[in-house]
């Protein structure tokens, strides 16, 4: 049964993944065509043709190999230009790279171009205003952004997020028993637990601590007044089975890892936590998924867009520690890059377990889906050819061009041509598949821990 739920949970993000891909293609496709650009082609995957149709003037299919997609615009570059030559003036002969990249250039150039018949003339890509192209390239990843927004946003509002909330899990009977979780009978010379001591009993559910409201999921409210309050009394009110108590129970001063502001445990250097004196009262919360309202969703996702935008900053950085880990003992970092094989892999992981319930299972593909998705939009705004920024960028530059241009008096602007950025695009594209090869191979091999 185990098997049978990981190749679920791969199948699934097979899914959406192709989805995500397909959804990013029309994000171009749409604006596109709405601004009258023919669109000889829409594919999903690279390679030979699986399947295909027609409508209009685009075809569209999906091909062998699930590497990505594209939609095919004409005129993506504009045609070579044939300056016209001084006779008197002395001729450079090219070098040998200016031969080989001006050939290849030729070629790229001839092979995007094939396409374009007579009547295209008015609506070939760069023939539009900036702006359209603009528009064009960054409706792939937009929409890439909106369904990752959706996505989350469906967890985030309908499933929650795991939250420690103000419903006491375990009461400790005294304080040895609390502190060392080898120990679990106290004898008669451990002093008792506050929280025991008070009366408090697994179920119970703080309202209020010294009079102050205290919502389900800010158990931080009450810890905070217990770590800061050591040797002093603190009120509490609870409900224990629908019926309101109080009680007084005065925190004792004892040494515990010191939090951040997230509420997590701080460590040293040397991977030991940083102790500090606090007030302690011998409780635990009960740890429940409690809905987001609709207004955080947007926080989330920021929060989540800065964290994959520092792990592209540092990028180089990231792939050398997928390398140690891959090829030597160290582990990989849970929160660094991983392959379209890792993403799959840690979907069925999580789908297998079944220590976790099927709506958090669930909830778990749909945010790595989301996730994926966000990925998918922050990497394609790197302002470098083939993707998208990288045209973006070229239309930005031609843009500012034109308007020092203008501002100069100069006429008959000649358009950007990003085509001549070939050589750029070759390396990046090289790159790219030298550091997906790196990571499908640590995903197969050295995988991410999560259980």
């Amino acid at each position: 049964m185990s098997t049978l739920l990981f190749i679920g949970g791969i199948l699934f993000m097979v899914i959406a993944i192709g989805l995500s891909i397909a959804l990013h293609e029309v994000g171009h496709l749409v604006p596109a065509k709405l601004f009258g650009l023919r669109v000889p082609q829409y594919m999903i995957g690279f390679g030979k043709t699986l399947f295909s149709f027609k409508r209009g003037e685009t075809q569209y299919g999906i091909k062998m190999l699930p590497l990505g997609g594209y939609i095919s615009m004409v005129g993506m570059y504009p045609p070579r230009p044939h300056a016209e030559e001084d006779p008197q003036a002395p001729k450079k002969k090219p070098n040998l790279f200016q031969r080989v990249f001006g050939q290849m250039v030729d070629d790229a150039r001839s092979q995007a171009n094939e396409n374009i018949r007579p009547e295209d003339d008015g609506r070939m890509f760069y023939q539009l205003p900036i702006y359209k192209r603009i528009i064009i390239m960054l409706g792939g990843p937009f929409m890439n952004l909106i369904t990752g927004f959706v996505l989350i946003g469906v967890v985030l509002t309908t499933f929650g997020v795991p939250t420690t909330t103000t419903t006491v899990s375990e009461v400790y009977q005294c304080i040895t028993s609390a502190q060392n979780t080898t120990q679990t009978e106290c004898t008669d010379k451990d002093p008792e637990a506050p929280a025991y001591k008070a009366g408090l009993l697994p179920g119970d559910t703080i309202t209020a601590v010294n009079g102050t409201p205290v919502a389900q999921g800010e158990w931080t409210e009450l810890t905070d007044v217990i770590r800061d309050n050591p040797g002093q009394p603190i009120s509490l009110d609870y409900t224990r089975n629908g019926v309101s108590h109080s009680t007084t129970l005065t925190p004792y001063l004892t040494d515990r890892p010191a939090m951040d502001e997230n509420g997590n445990a701080i460590k040293d250097e040397n991977g030991d936590y940083v102790m500090t004196k606090v007030g302690f009262v011998g409780m635990s919360s009960t740890v429940a998924n409690i809905p987001l309202p609709l207004s955080e969703v947007p926080v989330v996702i920021g929060d989540q867009l800065a964290t994959i935008g520092n792990v592209i900053i540092h990028l180089p950085q990231r792939m050398v520690d997928v390398a140690q880990a891959a090829f030597g003992n160290e582990e990989r970092d849970p929160n660094g890059p991983v392959s379209i094989v890792g993403v799959g892999r840690i979907a069925g992981e999580i789908t297998a377990q079944d220590s976790i319930s099927v709506s958090d299972k669930f909830a778990t593909l749909l945010s790595l889906a989301g996730g994926l998705n966000l990925a998918l939009f922050a990497f394609n705004l790197i302002p470098l050819l083939p993707l998208d920024g990288g045209h973006v960028a070229g239309a930005l530059y031609e843009g500012i061009k034109r308007t020092v241009a203008k501002m100069m008096g100069i006429k008959n602007v000649k358009p950007v041509d990003t085509i001549k950025m070939l050589p750029l695009t070759y390396v990046v594209v090289v790159g790219m598949l030298l550091m997906g090869g790196l990571l499908i191979y640590a995903d197969i091999f050295k995988p991410i821990q999560l259980f």
